[in-house]
């Protein structure tokens, strides 16, 4: 189907009448781009080029969605049921962007190269299966036969469709491969589903807190973390999340149920009891029986369990992983003689085989056989350990890349992140949380001093260099201007640290302990938008000026001598005025910015870094808005007060400078500034992180060590997470 996107390109540019450099300026894809989109026969666009295209050329949904399915080669979707089209749309939509981001994660982790690991399952134990009558919808006085669910991963699909209530848990040994089922799954159903038919969703279980929020609700914030675009309206007022999980569909995937923080698991089984939603839940098998024996199994559900890896699956899967022939026999040899050994019963899940291929099969200057010593690896815990402990460092000393991380380094990084994840309490990497765990005064002062230093010393230069030069001031030469740099940088940085520092803190006390991303893009369009939206951010924009206005005045007579600001409002009076006219300008900004504001695409976060360069080029453009509005206003205030020609000086000088306070001071309120400080200054600076993160974490990814889940990044397995974290602490 990809070898169609060309030719169904043209055909709608040609409709539309357009050439390709038309399309090319209607689009902002480039001509280049098009012409090779519409000539090559394995064109492999971006989702964000096919919409953009698609946007241009004023497709209705269904060929939008026609596009979209020929750029991932996948047969286009069926027509949607009469009903919401919106609904339909975005259903449609996101099942395309999953079964693209799955694929692309099943190629990452390998998983079909050379061929999967076998899987298989048997029927799970009768004291954690509900009633057949339940599971079967009986009516009451009917009989329901038990069915058997015996089947290998290929199965899944044809498995979970056999039970009535659609409703299932599949149980395992850490390790056993219950995410690559569910992946498996997602993708399998995707493939068979009908037009109309819920879409699966994956959904990481552990960060569901079943006391304070619903199901439904914590399925409607995991569907907007990960897919932003899903925030704009849908029917009934609701976000287009909330309407698709209330109209069923959604078909949630609850991956890692043993993952709930302790002492929640008898909690969430009762309010997953408490719906009839269909699901497929993955879990451990003792923390599922624990929540079981304190309250009910789930349900109306069925439960498998999956099998333990045999002599004869190694056999057939680790020789094909790697060039040399027999390197593997020796193992193979010690499993079958000693099917009950360590080595044997470490070899039995697919984490540990993975493990093992990627340092023994994929290096060629490790030999498997190593594994057999007894004076190394006494016991089935040992030989674990080494396989956890070797990981990292191999996929880092082994595969080198242009410009690779030392070993011990990336070690020590991940096992920062590893550190940070468990003192949080989740297994998802966020990159808007990574200064979460600091105490908010600490966050206060560190926001501060970034920020301040930032704005205050270009501040400070320029006012010494105005005082040299002598415009519009008492004094001129270089002492001069020295004196002003002395004098004028302390308070010009104080004022400002203190400013940055005082909203952080506010901001936090407003939105709690997270900057969370914003989920709209601007665009040069303006759309309707309700007037509450635009009279609350004047309201908004108007204290918070005549909140700076106040300040500059209290400060002021306590004796605080602000250079910038002193040009304008040199008394309490002026100083306040000053403070609520920028107010009023700033709430008239935001409040007309709120016009020109939409939600973002569904496929525009299809990874975490994706949803980073959407919310910097948002909170770029907000901020900009914000530091040419305050620069204009400045010149015209200091025009009026001055004169053309000290209005003109001072707005090119302090204007200017103002408005790159402004701008940075915006900046730093939103989920993108916060990364910029923490992620991107301060915790490179402590040597926790590297400076750069964002290479750092997607070269993480693509080594293995981490995996995506949506628009947070996870570790490859908890396991590998919880080794890095007591390493980590350990080298503490």
């Amino acid at each position: 189907m990809a070898s169609q996107f060309g030719p169904l390109l043209r055909r709608f540019r040609l409709r539309a009448g357009l050439t390709q450099g038309a399309l090319a300026d209607r689009s902002g894809v480039s001509e280049r781009t098009i012409r090779r989109l519409e000539t090559a026969a394995g064109a492999d666009p971006r989702l964000n080029t096919v919409d953009a295209l698609a946007a241009a050329l004023g497709l209705d949904p269904g060929e939008r969605l026609e596009l979209l399915a020929a750029a991932g080669n996948q047969e286009p979707p069926r027509q949607a049921p009469e009903g919401d089209d919106r609904l339909a749309e975005a259903a449609g939509l996101l099942a395309h962007e999953l079964r693209t981001r799955l694929r692309r994660e099943e190629e990452q982790r390998q998983i079909h190269d050379p061929v999967p690991l076998p899987m298989r399952w048997h029927d799970g134990p009768t004291e954690l299966v509900d009633a057949w009558v339940n599971i079967g919808r009986a009516k009451p006085g009917e009989t329901v036969r038990p069915l058997h669910l015996d089947g290998t991963l290929d199965q899944i699909v044809e498995v979970y469709q056999r039970i009535p209530s659609g409703r299932l848990v599949v149980l395992g040994r850490a390790g056993s491969g219950k995410t690559i089922l569910t992946m498996r799954f997602v993708l399998g159903l995707l493939g068979v589903n009908r037009s109309g038919d819920p879409v699966p969703v994956i959904f990481s279980a552990g960060s569901w807190d079943p006391r304070t929020t619903p199901l439904r609700d914590w399925l409607t914030e995991q569907l907007l973390r990960d897919h932003p675009g899903l925030a704009a309206p849908g029917p009934g007022g609701t976000t287009l999340a909330a309407a698709l999980v209330e109209d069923g569909r959604i078909l949630p995937v609850l991956d890692g149920f043993d993952e709930i923080a302790g002492g929640l698991h008898k909690a969430a089984l009762i309010a997953l009891n408490a719906t009839t939603l269909p699901l497929l839940m993955t879990s451990r098998v003792d923390e599922y029986r624990a929540a079981v024996e304190s309250t009910d199994v789930l349900t109306s559900a069925a439960a498998v369990v999956l099998d333990d890896l045999t002599p004869t699956d190694l056999a057939d899967y680790l020789p094909r992983t790697t060039g040399r022939r027999g390197v593997w026999e020796p193992v193979l040899d010690d499993v079958r003689a000693h099917p009950h050994g360590d080595l044997a019963a470490v070899l039995t899940t697919p984490l540990m085989v993975g493990l093992a291929r990627t340092i023994y099969s994929d290096t060629p200057d490790h030999d498997p056989a190593d594994l057999l010593d007894p004076a190394r690896f006494d016991s089935a815990a040992a030989i674990e350990r080494h396989l956890l402990g070797s990981f990292v460092p191999t996929v880092y000393r082994h595969r080198p890349r242009r410009d690779p991380h030392d070993a011990d380094r990336a070690e020590h990084w991940l096992g920062f992140l590893a550190h940070h994840l468990d003192k949080l309490g989740t297994r998802n990497l966020a990159w808007w949380q990574l200064g979460n765990r600091m105490p908010t005064l600490l966050r206060m002062f560190v926001s501060g001093l970034v920020l301040g230093i930032a704005m205050g010393v270009p501040a400070a230069l320029v006012i010494g260099l105005i005082y040299t030069a002598g415009v519009g001031t008492s004094g001129s030469g270089l002492s001069d201007g020295f004196s002003a740099v002395l004098s004028a940088g302390p308070m010009e940085w104080l004022a400002m640290s203190l400013t940055v520092g005082l909203a952080h803190g506010a901001s936090l006390g407003f939105r709690g302990t997270v900057f969370e991303p914003s989920r709209v893009r601007v665009r040069l369009r303006a759309a309707r938008r309700r007037r509450s939206t635009v009279l609350r951010r004047f309201a908004v924009g108007l204290a918070v000026g005549a909140g700076l206005g106040a300040g500059l005045g209290v400060a002021r007579e306590l004796g605080a001598t602000f250079w910038i600001v002193g040009r304008l409002a040199d008394s309490l009076v002026t100083t306040v005025l000053f403070g609520l006219a920028l107010g009023l300008v700033w709430g008239g900004v935001w409040g007309v910015m709120a016009m020109f504001e939409a939600p973002v695409d569904i496929s525009s976060a299809a990874s975490p870094m994706d949803l980073l360069n959407t919310n910097r080029r948002t909170v770029a453009v907000q901020s900009l808005m914000f530091g040419v509005v305050t620069f204009l206003g400045y010149t015209v205030m200091a025009t009026v007060l001055h004169g053309p020609r000290l209005g003109l000086v001072y707005g090119l000088s302090y204007g200017l400078l103002l408005g790159l306070a402004i701008s940075l001071g915006a900046a730093s309120l939103t989920a993108w500034g916060a990364w910029m400080v923490f992620a991107r200054v301060w915790l490179p600076a402590n040597g926790r992180l590297p400076w750069s993160v964002p290479e750092f974490l997607e070269d993480a990814y693509q080594r293995g060590v981490l995996r995506r889940s949506g628009a947070v990044y996870q570790f490859r397995h908890a396991r590998l997470q919880d080794h890095l974290t007591q390493v980590y602490r350990t080298r503490r």
